[in-house]
């Protein structure tokens, strides 16, 4: 099964060596949306025509992802924020919002301190961020972190099992079992099962250690546009706010009640309510 939403088009942008997976709908501003593991694009399907009601929504699969290619390096993500940029600046988006959930907010972040000419508004969610003062505290007590660095273990592991690992993983991170559908989980398991995908999304945790080096030197000049911090009450919500305190000033934000993890797929209206209210009032 091929994902696919009414009223938005995939395609693949050729960018920084490479070809990214961009899936486009809507109109008005630009904002991106970057998801996190072990998902795709999909992550964002029912926030998405909420959004495309009054932005130009773009949603892509990050590179070792989905349809994107996934090349053997760059998974740091200095490097995958280039190849999201890229992609707006393609697509003819000069100045944007970015979105990021889990890796992808540790994308977003890094694209904003890369290209503060261009990313208008960072919104973060759920997420410990590399360069935060509890990073590495807070990571070891996270099991799948250090799995997931194993040089080929995880990917020996998981080959063939996929939608066991997908569908046990993302539901010891919901709070609402309602809203789990397995539909959804199906898509992601297939995807993680394409060639090299698997490899790619554990070489985003392999560089979580260079990451949060590169984090400690650029929060030293925090960012002065607007950011949102959100996570689910059950998971990051208290601490997205104070996290993101250290590397910006002006930010705002909170828990989203009766939550957990998977933000965008447990509470999809508060989620584009939030986002929609933060572009509009700043």
């Amino acid at each position: 099964m091929i994902a696919a939403l009414n009223g938005f088009t995939q395609q693949l942008v050729p960018v920084n060596g490479i070809k990214i997976n961009a899936v486009t709908g809507g109109s008005g501003p630009p904002i991106l949306l970057l998801h996190g593991w072990p998902e795709t694009w999909w992550e964002w399907h029912h926030v998405m025509p909420l959004l495309a009601e009054h932005f130009s929504v773009v949603a892509i699969d990050l590179r070792g992802a989905g349809f994107s290619d996934c090349p053997q390096g760059g998974y740091d993500k200095a490097t995958m924020a280039r190849d999201a940029h890229e992609v707006m600046l393609a697509l003819g988006h000069e100045r944007y919002a970015v979105c990021g959930h889990d890796i992808g907010g540790m994308v977003a972040l890094r694209q904003a301190a890369l290209y503060q000419g261009a990313v208008t508004h960072l919104a973060v969610l759920d997420v410990p961020l590399p360069g935060w003062t509890q990073w590495e505290s807070t990571t070891a007590r996270i099991w799948h972190f250090s799995f997931h660095m194993n040089r080929d273990l995880p990917e020996r592991l998981i080959h063939g099992r996929e939608y066991d690992y997908v569908s046990t993983f993302m539901a010891e991170r919901f709070y609402d079992h309602s809203t789990f559908n397995p539909a959804d989980i199906e898509i992601y398991a297939k995807a993680m099962a394409l060639p090299g995908r698997t490899r790619g999304g554990m070489e985003w945790y392999r560089a979580l250690t260079a990451d949060h080096a590169a984090a400690l030197e650029y929060k030293k000049q925090p960012l002065a546009i607007p950011v949102l911090g959100m996570g689910g009450d059950q998971r990051f919500g208290a601490q997205m706010v104070p996290m993101l305190k250290e590397f910006a000033t002006n930010v705002t934000g909170g828990s989203i009640a009766r939550c957990s993890h998977y933000v965008a797929d447990e509470r999809p209206n508060e989620v584009a309510a939030a986002l929609i209210d933060f572009l509009k009032a700043n």
